[in-house]
């Protein structure tokens, strides 16, 4: 099994990138938080820690072999947690991963459901389970932690954390959503909900907000 890749992004999609290494070039299915990541880095050499599968039915002669990428070794074991939830497998969980992992995994770690029915694929029930079958389990990968403190940036609070990756989430770009929310906190100190603060960085955005 191939444990980690390096080589130049070719080209990155919706659900995957392309990487060329040598002669060979790879196609790499990625999470969402990835590709928003590594969006600017077409043409760049990048480096992923890899993880493969087999996409189809056993037994009905059509498997075919995918090979999943993260930024780090941390992400790939906290996909296999992930994915082990019932319900939830490699499609929808690779679908489902739009925010940080650290962001996603202090949801679970808080019992967030909010946060968690919020991303992709994942209705109320589902992440119920991701809550009893993974909480006290994800610690190490949680905002705050040394492995998970990669989220945001240093002196913000979680909600400040939280509203920037669902800004992230929503298209924006890392930079913009820090400068963004920057400005937000500043002008309304009172606000300290990420549900709050979301719609008043698209108000200061559009130039409703002053």
């Amino acid at each position: 099994m191939i444990a980690k890749i390096k080589g130049k992004l070719v080209s990155i999609g919706s659900e995957s990138g392309l990487v060329e290494v040598g002669q060979v070039c790879y196609e790499v299915m990625l999470p969402g938080y990835v590709i928003s990541g590594l969006s600017s880095k077409v043409g760049s050499e990048i480096t992923l820690c890899t993880t493969e599968y087999f996409e189809g039915t056993p037994g009905g002669g059509n498997l075919v072999p995918r090979m999943i990428g993260f930024l780090n070794q941390g992400e790939k074991e906290f996909f296999k947690k992930y994915t082990g939830v019932k319900g939830m497998g490699v499609k929808k969980g690779l679908k489902s991963l739009a925010m940080p992992i650290a962001t996603i995994a202090n949801a679970i770690e808080t019992g967030d459901e909010k946060i968690l029915v919020s991303l992709p694929s994942i209705g109320k029930r589902l992440a119920q389970h991701m809550i009893a079958e993974l909480k006290g389990k994800l610690e190490g990968f949680a905002i705050g932690s040394a492995e998970g403190a990669t989220a945001g940036k240093a002196g913000y609070e979680a909600y400040q954390i939280e509203a920037m990756e669902i800004l992230i989430a929503w298209g924006e770009k890392r930079t913009d959503a820090v400068e963004l929310i920057d400005l937000a906190s500043e002008k309304h100190p009172d606000i300290k909900t990420a549900e709050e603060l979301v719609p008043l960085v698209y108000r200061i955005k559009q130039g409703i907000e002053v």
